[in-house]
């Protein structure tokens, strides 16, 4: 793709497209080197704040990283895809790990999570679809993931305060066999999640807990969990931001001659 003074776009704009070409046709693949700015410049005989300007586009589209004063490079993605459909599986025992720990330690890649647990007054959003009360209560696991040292997502999971008081929920730590089994012990198995997906840009708290680039989109994904009498029991909110992750669901019908 070549770069001219003749072009619709700004000189900027026509070099991060080339930039970006180069990147998506693994001509620079990932954790390559970028020319410097002194290269581009020489390159494309332009100014310093233009060749700024064309790196600036590249990094808020998450495409590269700067590591001054080493230079730019390709940024390595390795999306996080999340099964919604996958939630009510059997979960692994393992002494040490979760089944997230667990499922990411087998893949070579190295896992790690933070663990807050709150009680406190829920937003207006999760009361209502939790079907509380004023003035009732949560306990909220808040939870940041990390895959090799970069935080990956938030996974906040709201439950009535009244249902899980003195569990292990309440507990900071890693639970091995999952939050849902402790509510199925406590007498509120989950048959059913309504799952929700809002794409939005991110809030100020969730840009410093993950670390997030400028102009960065997040998935905020919903799951409502259900007993068999259509008690909710817990809402998880899990920010993703869009440069990391992929969403996967898979659907089966139910009658082979109906039309979809």
């Amino acid at each position: 793709m070549a770069v001219t003074r003749l072009g619709r776009n700004p000189m900027y704009q026509q070099i991060a497209d080339m930039l970006r070409a180069q990147i998506t046709d693994g001509t620079l693949p990932p954790e390559a080197k970028l020319p410097t700015e002194a290269e581009l410049r020489a390159e494309h005989e332009v100014s310093r704040e233009t060749v700024r300007r064309a790196l600036g586009l590249l990094l808020n589209e998450g495409l590269i990283v700067s590591a001054r004063p080493q230079g730019h490079f390709v940024r390595r993605r390795r999306a996080w895809v999340i099964r919604p459909q996958a939630e009510f599986r059997k979960r692994p025992h393992t002494p040490e790990m979760d089944a997230f720990m667990t499922e990411f330690s087998e893949e070579g890649r190295e896992p790690q999570q933070e663990i807050d647990v709150t009680i406190v007054e829920p937003p207006t959003h999760i009361a209502a679809r939790l079907h509380l009360d004023a003035g009732q209560l949560v306990a909220v696991r808040k939870r940041i993931r990390y895959l090799d040292g970069e935080p990956f997502n938030i996974n906040d999971s709201y439950f009535p305060l009244d249902l899980v008081r003195d569990s292990e929920i309440m507990r900071p730590e890693s639970i091995t066999r999952g939050a849902n089994v402790v509510l199925t012990e406590l007498g509120y198995r989950q048959v059913r999640a309504l799952d929700e997906l809002h794409v939005r840009m991110p809030t100020p708290d969730e840009t410093r807990r993950l670390d997030l680039g400028p102009g960065t989109p997040v998935a905020c994904h919903f799951a409502t969990g259900f007993t068999s009498d259509g008690k909710p029991v817990r809402v998880a909110v899990s920010i993703l931001p869009g440069d990391r992750h992929v969403v996967s669901y898979e659907r089966i019908r139910d009658d082979e001659d109906g039309d979809a």
